[in-house]
């Protein structure tokens, strides 16, 4: 099952802002949750630097460890650089991209709005958050859906350089592969990538 826990104390955690609450709350509070949050820590062990590097990213597209392990032995048997395939199957699901075009404020609200049916593909109703999106498809919001007041504020994200977002048409039409630097996460990506080849 994906996160459901309190995202605020997930946030400061790792310290990255994964919800605008969060980000509210990290300007009073930004020590890691807990009575000795502020204590000093001693130097983390490789292991656990890439034990916190895969979390981290898993909370950010909100997968489970299952999942995750799986779209790392997907980019493993892929052409190229095994950390630019990974980022391009986490940033292809559904829920991401739908999340990237401004149609949704969180990766959790995201997740909502297409398990609730609001979201189509090349005009087809698809209610599976980890639904890989292909370079051309079109993603859209069901026309009964627009009214609802969470899609009265499109583009609230700055978008991605690989959509073309129509917010006239309420659509957004994946152009080409997501590369890591097109990709706004706070994650050492080759770290992942070391955990799961130890």
């Amino acid at each position: 099952m994906s996160y459901h826990g309190p995202k605020v104390r997930l946030s400061r955690r790792f310290g990255i802002a994964l919800t605008p609450k969060a980000a509210k709350v990290m300007e009073r509070r930004s020590a890691p949750p807990g009575q000795h949050g502020k204590a000093r820590k001693s130097e983390s062990s490789d292991y656990k630097k890439q034990l916190d590097q895969k979390q981290l990213l898993r909370y950010q597209y909100n997968i489970r460890e299952s999942q995750l392990r799986q779209y790392y032995e997907k980019a493993q048997h892929r052409r190229g650089n095994g950390a630019e395939n990974l980022i391009q199957l986490l940033e292809t699901r559904l829920d991401a991209l739908v999340m990237r075009a401004g149609f949704a404020p969180t990766i959790y609200a995201a997740r909502q709005i297409v398990s609730h049916q609001h979201i189509l593909v090349n005009g087809e109703k698809v209610n599976a958050p980890s639904y890989g999106v292909q370079v051309g498809d079109v993603v859209s919001i069901k026309e009964k859906s627009r009214k609802l007041p969470l899609f009265q504020q499109l583009g609230r994200n700055e978008g991605a350089a690989y959509l073309e977002v129509n917010d006239k048409e309420y659509s957004a039409s994946l152009i080409r592969q997501p590369q890591i630097a097109d990709v706004p996460i706070n994650c050492e990506v080759s770290r992942v990538i070391e955990f799961y080849s130890r």
